[in-house]
């Protein structure tokens, strides 16, 4: 059997799944003409609206700066040890082509009284989303109880930090897009501090952290933060087994293994922020993006068990990595380059990691090095799930430090390199 009739057969498989287990579809829809002879159109690969008014931003919302409030609601967060209120917040940001677009973040803060010195410390978590529909952004994971890094943000709550958990892929499930990701993140620290109520005001110190998934968003927003949002009291990002290299994961994710179909699915959600991609997808690859358009992370990640389909297959383009349009996008979600923190940042890796080589997060230490910033970079014995938990540890100290207001150490530094 070839690769090509495998994969009609396996998307056909999955379609007939979607159908059976999915809600009426609209009177208008021809899902299945849409199916059998798919248009380039990135309409038909966009994710299912969640049909809640309350995500839509008012009427001429763009003409606000980003990280105005456009909307706010109490939820109940959970489950968590410590007693809180969370806040949800919509806010203005903008996507990775500076077009306006709304975002949401949910602001979790404890009840107790902050007793240490200055303003409550801020940690915006980023999550490792790493999906494409909207029912797996954290805003609707949170309230339900089912957000699957719900541990790690109790462990911040715990020492009183005021906890800051943005959907960093934007109202478009964007995953992978890392400045859609830097600006959300950012603009969603902005509308909190627009938010007085919460009692975090704009000298509160703030700390980024996340890992894998939530690295893009946590490095993106350290870069891009000196020259959008410079207003934002960064003092310090720690994040993990960051994808930075998209050209580096062709190599080592790509068709070879169970990380494939997370790869094929970065490329959807990149594609939702640059449509021109989907000039370069073929039928098939326009199938699978209708068929994953809505699926999370769980449903995603076993499939390249399955089926570990390279994306050259998505195109009958000859070299289709290699395009202008490919080349051109690749260079735009590549972290570092000509973008340099200003704040100080703490990046760990692991040193047998095979689904994102330690070569990116060495490349990017370079890069920022030489552009004068602060970086500590520590490589662990293990692969991604390993020290996913062993950096932990090292992590948080950092972070604790930099919220108590003790300096890091001038220049940069490494461990295990």
């Amino acid at each position: 059997m070839t690769l090509r009739l495998f994969f009609i057969r396996l998307a056909a498989a999955l379609f007939a799944l979607l159908v059976a287990f999915s809600g009426p579809w609209s009177a208008a829809a021809d899902p299945v003409a849409d199916f059998m002879n798919p248009a380039q159109d990135p309409a038909l690969a966009a994710a299912t609206p969640l049909g809640e008014p309350w995500f839509d931003p008012p009427p001429g919302f763009e003409l606000s700066s980003p990280g105005t409030v456009l909307n706010t609601r109490g939820v109940n967060v959970g489950p968590l040890i410590t007693p809180v209120r969370s806040t949800q917040i919509l806010f203005r940001t903008n996507d990775s082509k500076d077009r306006p677009v709304a975002g949401v973040t949910t602001v979790i803060v404890p009840l107790a009284p902050w007793t240490g010195g200055g303003t409550r410390p801020v940690v915006a978590y980023n999550m490792a989303i790493d999906s494409l529909g909207n029912t797996c952004a954290p805003s609707w994971t949170l309230p339900r109880g089912i957000a699957p890094e719900i541990a790690a943000v109790q462990l911040f709550l715990a020492k009183n930090y005021a906890v800051v958990v943005t959907d960093h892929q934007g109202p478009r499930q964007a995953y992978a897009a890392g400045r859609m990701a830097g600006h959300a993140v950012l603009d969603a620290l902005r509308a909190m501090v627009n938010l007085p109520e919460l009692g975090l005001p704009a000298e509160s110190p703030i700390a980024m952290t996340g890992y894998s998934g939530g690295a893009i968003a946590s490095g993106w927003a350290a870069q891009l933060a000196p020259s959008y949002a410079p207003d934002v009291n960064l003092v310090g990002t720690a994040f993990g087994g960051a994808p930075i290299d998209y050209r580096i994961l062709l190599g080592s994710m790509n068709g070879n293994n169970a990380a494939s179909t997370l790869f094929l699915s970065a490329a959807m959600g990149v594609a939702r922020e640059y449509p021109e991609m989907f000039q370069l997808m073929n039928a098939n690859g326009l199938r699978l993006a209708q068929i994953a358009k809505d699926m999370c992370v769980y449903l995603l990640a076993p499939g390249g068990l399955v089926a570990p389909i390279p994306v050259q297959a998505l195109s009958d383009i000859p070299g289709v990595d290699r395009t202008p349009i490919a080349e051109e996008i690749i260079r735009q979600t590549r972290m570092g380059g000509d973008l340099t923190p200003s704040s100080p940042v703490f990046i760990y890796q692991g040193q047998q990691e095979f689904w994102i080589p330690k070569q990116g997060a060495e490349t990017l230490y370079d890069e920022w090095c030489a552009g004068g910033a602060q970086v500590r970079l520590e490589e662990y014995l293990g692969e991604h799930m390993v020290v996913a938990v062993s950096g932990l540890p090292g992590s948080h100290q950092w972070i604790d430090d930099r919220l108590a207001g003790i300096p890091a150490p001038a220049g940069c530094s490494s461990f295990g390199r």
